[in-house]
């Protein structure tokens, strides 16, 4: 990286704990995903393998090897321990995932019917062995759009008492779900009671786009963490942290007034 004699906002060094960029892979060509790594990799903290995409990705173990060459950590989507989790076949996950050296995995309820209790269960005994990152929130707009701030709130907590390690608040790769309205707006009042409530250090946040991103940069700083980012988007991401767009241009220059 340029070395410069600006002023621009502190950021952790990898490996961190806060101001996590993570990555959302869908799917995109394995030699493109080794140049984004190669280039921006010390901009990502995790890359996620999107829903269900890593057990019909051919080259997931060219992929993996690229991480673990650019000390970067992965999991799988939470949609996939919801089919093993349907399928009553989490035993097998578990195998999964130790099996390619998983050191993370999220769980989630966002589509099927486990209830909120039942998953916290799963994140206890998951936590005995990874480090989780639990979600909340649905993938269905009406269903997230009719829980009140208060349950998601306990929902959090809940996750957070059951061993989750951060708690991942749920937008969809659209920006369309949990909480963000159908037309893409976020839920501005939902937002301010969970910041109110719980440690947003402990939180992830999904913001697949530059206005979400913006939003959660100017609201809690350079170092909130943030997930599902697209893979063309780490140093993009990276100059609205870092007050580099213009976007958040004058946002850290307010104390030099």
């Amino acid at each position: 990286m340029y070395e410069t004699l600006l002023r621009l906002p502190a950021r952790s060094a990898k490996p961190r704990e806060d101001g996590l960029t993570i990555v959302i892979d869908n799917g995109v060509p394995t030699q493109y995903f080794q140049d984004v790594m190669q280039s921006m990799g010390h901009l990502i903290d995790f890359v996620k393998f999107g829903w269900g995409t890593s057990l019909v990705t051919r080259d997931l173990e060219v992929k993996l090897h690229a991480l673990r060459e650019h000390q970067i950590d992965f999991f799988f989507g939470g949609t996939l321990f919801e089919k093993y989790y349907m399928q009553r076949q989490l035993d097998d996950y578990h195998s999964l995932c130790q099996s390619v050296g998983c050191r993370y995995v999220e769980i989630s309820n966002g589509t099927v019917g486990l209830s909120n209790r039942d998953k916290a269960s799963w994140i206890r005994e998951f936590a005995q062995q990874f480090r989780v990152f639990s979600e909340v929130g649905y993938k269905d707009t009406e269903k997230s759009i009719n829980l009140r701030p208060a349950k998601w709130i306990e929902y959090i907590h809940e996750d957070l008492e059951a061993g989750a390690w951060k708690v991942i608040t749920e937008a969809r790769e659209t920006g369309t779900a949990g909480i963000v309205r159908p037309d893409g707006e976020l839920r501005f009042g939902l937002m301010e009671e969970i910041f109110d409530a719980v440690d947003p250090r402990r939180m992830v946040y999904e913001a697949p786009n530059k206005t979400l991103q913006t939003y959660f940069i100017s609201r809690l700083g350079p170092e909130v963490n943030l997930a599902n980012i697209s893979v063309h988007d780490p140093i993009p991401l990276e100059t609205l942290r870092m007050g580099l767009r213009s976007d958040t241009l004058m946002l850290f220059e307010e104390n030099d007034a």
